[in-house]
């Protein structure tokens, strides 16, 4: 969770949806993205399903909260409030 891009793709799930590498990460090449959702999938906090041939991406909130309570959250709060953050990802991460 530590690199700035995976920081995105989570702040971006964190509200529920489910997304596509393309539509969230638009100015990343896809297989920087693909690498990214990769690296957040093998870890656990992601969960992906096919649709068609569209996988779409969506935060394993419940599992990340039953194992590390305020982990993500805390995670969350961090990042919005990080002026790092910002210069990354102009629209407020």
């Amino acid at each position: 969770m530590a690199n700035p891009t995976r920081l995105r793709i989570i702040d971006r799930l964190a509200h529920g949806e489910e997304l596509t590498c393309s539509t969230t990460l638009p100015d990343v090449s896809p297989s920087t993205a693909s690498r990214h959702w990769n690296v957040l999938r093998e870890a656990g906090v992601l969960h992906a399903r096919r649709e068609g041939r569209i996988i779409l991406h969506s935060l394993r909130r419940k599992d990340l909260d039953a194992r590390f309570p305020g982990l993500l959250d805390s995670v969350l709060a961090a990042v919005r409030d990080s002026p790092a953050a910002h210069a990354v990802d102009g629209d407020n991460l």
